[in-house]
């Protein structure tokens, strides 16, 4: 097993990781900014580095300040955790390079997945279904993008090839509107993420986002641990998660999620990955693959029994992946609502100090997050503060744990999103299922 990881992260996520460590008997190293001293990883590990100031462009983005608290501690790898460096090829390069275990995929892999559209292309040849689309970069021939778009149909979407997170993408619905959405997107493209290259698809009226989580070892075996809806969206930004995604069969589930583990096999894919789909009428559209662990990983886990950071640890460490594909079971269901500190009416940010917290309980609840009383909510960094997740043998039994579990939540002294969370879980559509990514935000009103 490794010896000694470098947890290059902060909040919950480092938290997570540092209790999986533990009871592995790993060692952990936290590497902090100076206004994370306080964060609960940081006091619980074994060592602790400050890598810079507040920004994270000068701390948790700092490559040079993250490879240097490894080998001042002697550590044997890094766990990037997701946000930050997660999914930087440049990072797991100089990872490896400097004689560390980068726990994630070859910088390689990072590199091709993180292209949109050589993800696709990776995609198409392995078999699994992709959005009807320009099957590459658009070029400067204006008649050429023209005669694409009327072969995909509008509406259609330009995206940015280097885009995330819901940045870089621009809906057209006519033709007269095609070029200078092509020539804005661009340009866009280039100030956001100095690649201005982007393409096309079909734009996909009322889809759902359902998405296939998969472990790989590396050497060409792969499993996937089933799917999970994350369509309850604000401005592309998840917001309520939960597995499995109501009104998929099992059989289809069986037949994507095999799919993407094919995928994983032909890629050589190493570590915990995420395929990620636009769903509607019934069939499947990939959209992109996350090479990381993500933020709703818990949901899996409760629905599965399997510890997906774990799983990360041992396949770094060489000892492969502890489950056959066979060994699955599906048992259920899991919903996870993230905690924000942020005002539940405009969205604005709430950092603060908090000056009470209890987390819920009772059976089926977990609450995943770095927060205690007297901590600190720092301005700098994402507002997610932590992650309630309730299981239940049904999704109804599910669905009335997490309202009791948000009525229970005590978060005082900053503002929260709670009650905006209290909302969604009593909304009569998101509580018979299948809501589409645009509900939310038609409910909000915006």
């Amino acid at each position: 097993m490794l010896e000694k990881v470098v947890i290059a992260n902060r909040g919950e996520i480092a938290l997570r990781i540092l209790r999986a460590c533990k009871e592995l008997g790993i060692a952990t190293v936290a590497v902090h900014s100076e206004a994370d001293r306080d964060l609960k990883h940081v006091l619980l590990a074994d060592e602790s580095v400050c890598i810079g100031p507040a920004p994270s462009t000068e701390s948790y983005l700092n490559i040079p300040a993250i490879i240097s608290a490894a080998e001042v501690t002697d550590a044997s790898a890094i766990h990037p955790g997701y946000g930050f460096l997660s999914e930087n090829d440049d990072f797991a390069e100089q990872v490896e390079r400097s004689g560390f275990i980068f726990i994630g995929p070859r910088p390689d892999t990072i590199r091709t997945m993180g292209d949109k559209v050589a993800a696709i292309r990776a995609m198409q040849e392995t078999g699994v279904p992709c959005v009807p689309g320009s099957d590459g970069p658009l070029t400067d021939d204006d008649e050429a993008n023209l005669e694409t778009a009327r072969k995909i149909g509008y509406p259609i979407i330009i995206k940015a090839s280097g885009g995330g997170g819901g940045r870089g993408m621009r809906v057209v619905h006519a033709e007269a509107a095609l070029l200078g959405a092509i020539s804005l997107t661009k340009t866009e493209a280039q100030n956001a993420f100095n690649n201005d290259v982007v393409y096309m698809e079909k734009f996909l009226e009322t889809p759902r986002h359902i998405e296939f989580q998969v472990l790989g070892d590396g050497e060409g075996n792969a499993i996937h641990l089933g799917e999970r809806d994350c369509s309850m969206q604000r401005r592309h930004q998840k917001v309520v998660e939960e597995a499995p995604a109501p009104g998929i069969s099992e059989a289809l589930r069986d037949e994507m999620g095999q799919r993407c583990a094919d995928a994983c096999k032909k890629l050589r894919y190493r570590g915990a990955g995420t395929f990620e789909f636009l769903y509607e009428d019934g069939e499947f559209y990939f959209i992109e693959m996350n090479t990381r662990v993500q933020v709703e990983h818990p949901v899996t886990e409760m629905i599965t029994g399997v510890d997906i950071i774990k799983e990360q640890l041992f396949i770094a460490a060489g000892k492969g992946i502890s489950f056959k594909q066979e060994d699955i079971k599906f048992r259920g269901h899991a919903i996870e609502c993230r905690i924000n500190a942020e005002d539940p009416e405009n969205f604005m940010p709430s950092p603060g100090k908090i000056e009470s917290y209890h987390a819920p309980g009772g059976p089926g609840i977990r609450m995943d997050s770095h927060i205690y009383n007297g901590y600190v909510v720092p301005p700098y960094y994402d507002s997610m503060i932590g992650k309630l997740i309730a299981y239940g043998e049904t999704r109804e039994s599910a669905l009335a744990r997490i309202r009791v579990a948000l009525d229970e939540i005590v978060i005082d002294g900053i503002k929260t999103n709670t009650p905006l969370q209290r909302d969604i879980v009593t909304d009569p559509v998101f509580m018979q299922g299948g809501a589409n990514i645009h509900y939310l935000e038609k409910k909000l009103g915006m």
